[in-house]
């Protein structure tokens, strides 16, 4: 089994408000977040992610949160350069930076730009005044615009924007609008997702009573679809869509099953040894306790070996979500495992129409599969 590509992965772990919806490792910040404390717990954990990296270069960076833009220009700087000086990064890494239009300050962009940011992510997530307020946002729709004009004009060429279907009081029309407003910006990437109850949320536990049935959410999915085929956006993921050239790099090395390092509270992990072995770790998840494992000099984390058998589970969960699918050869680079031990599950998700091969032999979901992907990706559990 060989070494995949490995990517760098920095948690921000506060809002200025938790959003109902969430369920990411995301805290209120209040008046006196302690930014300066956790800036230099990020650089004490990158100095020991060092070890584990093996000197193995760094491909890309995505920082996340929370919301990473509620930390200064200046302090986002100090984190990237501090991941320069410990890892092997490379020239071109791609480096993407999550950001809520309601927190960034005119004029800042350009800073983050220059701090060595190449990629920013919005959080739109509606264009609809009302939506935004039920789902808890704090930014309005003028915010999204300003946002993104100023991310241009700082530089930026690379901009996912991020939007949501399936809302509380969403019917056709107004999941259509929502569409359209974002292609009239025409950002490079855009992620379009449905809205998830996920454990553990306020929604969750109090679910809005008019979220669109299973049969609305699939019918606004498919012509949210359609809008951005026809605005020459081509899927590549389920819920991804990407102009020519611009596909995400950081989130294309999750779903081939490439090692990822995990710095911050609540950050998740992956990495294989030098012997093909690959083990999975995930960082203290409250701020206070990430802090005061990594102030005195405690190791944050506890790895834990990926299983043999579960391997192949792990893998399909990720390439599964592919629209170009995968090949033999991946599957084994990236397991350590021949592809006989999947095979059989994979022939019978193609009798019940759920995958076929595509281009060059590669495996993939119809488009039956794609509907019902949890289902497909349950199939290969061991």
């Amino acid at each position: 089994m060989q070494q995949p590509p490995l990517s760098l992965y920095v948690h921000f772990p506060w809002c200025v408000r938790k959003c109902p919806y969430c369920d990411f490792n995301s805290h209120t910040a209040g008046d006196n977040a302690p930014r300066d404390r956790y800036v230099s717990a990020l650089i004490s954990d990158l100095q020991r992610e060092a070890g584990r990296s093996g000197g193995r270069p760094v491909t890309t960076v995505f920082l996340g949160g929370g919301t990473p833009s509620f930390f200064s220009p200046a302090e986002i700087a100090e984190v990237l350069e501090s991941a320069r000086r410990h890892l092997n990064m490379n020239a071109d890494s791609e480096i993407t930076m999550e950001a809520n239009p309601g927190t960034l300050e005119r004029g800042s962009l350009a800073e983050y730009r220059s701090a060595g940011v190449t990629r920013l992510s919005l959080g739109a997530q509606s264009f609809d005044a009302e939506t935004l307020r039920v789902l808890g946002r704090i930014h309005s729709p003028e915010d999204i615009r300003s946002a993104y004009e100023d991310a241009r004009t700082a530089g930026f060429d690379s901009i996912n924007v991020d939007l949501m279907f399936a809302l509380p009081g969403q019917d056709l029309a107004l999941a259509v609008r929502d569409v359209e407003s974002l292609l009239e910006l025409a950002p490079p990437h855009i992620s379009y997702y449905q809205l998830t109850l996920e454990p553990n949320t306020v929604f969750h536990r109090r679910p809005p009573r008019d979220i669109p049935d299973d049969d609305l959410a699939w019918e606004i999915q498919e012509r949210g679809q359609e809008l951005l085929a026809s605005a020459g956006y081509q899927q590549y993921e389920i819920s991804a869509f990407a102009q020519p050239g611009h596909r995400c790099r950081h989130n294309l090395n999750y779903w081939t099953f490439g090692d990822y390092l995990a710095v911050g509270a609540g950050a998740h992990g992956k990495w294989t040894d030098d012997e093909g072995v690959a083990c999975r770790y995930q960082k203290l998840a409250n701020p206070l306790s990430y802090m005061e494992k990594v102030g005195s000099d405690q190791a944050p984390d506890a790895a834990v070996r990926i299983k043999t058998g579960d391997l192949g589970f792990e893998f399909m969960l990720n390439a599964l979500r592919l629209y170009d699918g995968f090949s033999e050869d991946e599957f084994r680079d990236r397991t350590g495992l021949e592809a006989v031990t999947v095979m059989e599950t994979i022939t019978a998700a193609v009798a019940d129409g759920l995958m076929e091969t595509g281009d060059q032999g590669r495996w993939r979901p119809t488009a039956a599969g794609f509907r019902f992907l949890n289902d497909l990706q349950a199939r290969f559990l061991p």
